[in-house]
């Protein structure tokens, strides 16, 4: 498993802790989240990892990055994910409808769930609950599990 953009690693300790045999990369830009919290000090927009993983975590990550830069890290969470990428970011959608502005840093580059979908669906297939699966993966999907034309 990887997780990327790690912060304090609730992600990398759950595994650990339920999954004592997976082995877990955890890695983040900050420079004092890795130090803090024993993380590979890694910047997924410049990053391509030289293996794959399974499971491939990315929470709250690129909302932080340029629209290229963004397009990078999606390239490379792509090129790290054998099978499945857990994917979460505010969209401008949630901006305005679902999340606590008064406790959400705001400092972020917003874009529409459209661009999201179009940038990962090069890579990936949407099937739910932040949920994708790499395109190059030999997961099969049943049709109600994808969103297929």
């Amino acid at each position: 498993m990887l997780d990327v953009g790690s912060g304090v690693g609730y992600w990398r300790d759950w595994h650990l802790k339920n999954f004592p045999r997976t082995q877990v990369v955890s890695v983040d830009v900050s420079e004092h989240a890795c130090k803090k919290y024993g993380h590979e000090q890694r910047d997924i927009s410049t990053w391509t990892p030289t293996k794959q993983f399974d499971l491939v975590i990315c929470q709250s990550v690129l909302q932080y990055l340029d629209d290229r830069t963004a397009r990078a890290a999606i390239k490379n969470l792509a090129k790290a994910t054998r099978h499945v990428l857990f994917f979460e970011v505010p969209t401008c959608g949630d901006l305005r409808h679902s999340i606590d502005r008064s406790v959400t840093d705001l400092e972020i580059y917003s874009r529409t769930g459209a661009w999201y979908r179009k940038e990962l669906s090069r890579h990936f297939t949407q099937v739910g609950a932040g949920l994708w699966i790499a395109k190059s993966s030999s997961i099969v999907l049943y049709e109600l599990e994808h969103n297929a034309k």
